[in-house]
């Protein structure tokens, strides 16, 4: 079976086998269900059905990055009210700048396996 260009990509997850190979479905659905809560990841729904679980997991990853973007939009404002020192709130702002960008990262990886599993049609 020929390679699709999802795995060239460089959003693709190295955790995740490439297109069209042996079992790389199941190495989707792995990854995928790390990025979800667990609670989430034992529903026989999502387990039965790739695509399900890809679809869930970038609606997950979507309110993440909302998140780390409002706790960083609110982070100069907000802190200092607490009583933290300066230096622990330039550190806090660094960390959620820096979460940002790798939930941005992995929202575009989720979309990549998503992609390439609605093109497979495994929604089995």
């Amino acid at each position: 079976m020929p390679l699709t260009s999802t795995r060239i990509s460089p959003d693709w997850p190295c955790q995740v086998k490439t297109p069209g190979s042996y079992d790389w479905e199941r190495s989707a659905a792995k990854w995928l269900r790390e990025l979800i809560p667990a609670r989430y990841a034992s529903y026989p729904a999502l387990i039965r059905h790739p695509v399900l679980l890809a679809r869930h997991a970038q609606i997950q990853v979507q309110q993440e990055v909302r998140v780390a973007r409002t706790a960083l939009q609110t982070a100069r404002a907000e802190l200092p009210v607490l009583g933290l020192p300066e230096s622990v709130i330039e550190h806090t702002i660094k960390l959620y700048a820096a979460e940002v960008l790798q939930l941005q990262h992995i929202a575009r990886s989720v979309r990549a396996v998503s992609e390439a599993l609605a093109g497979r049609g495994t929604g089995r």
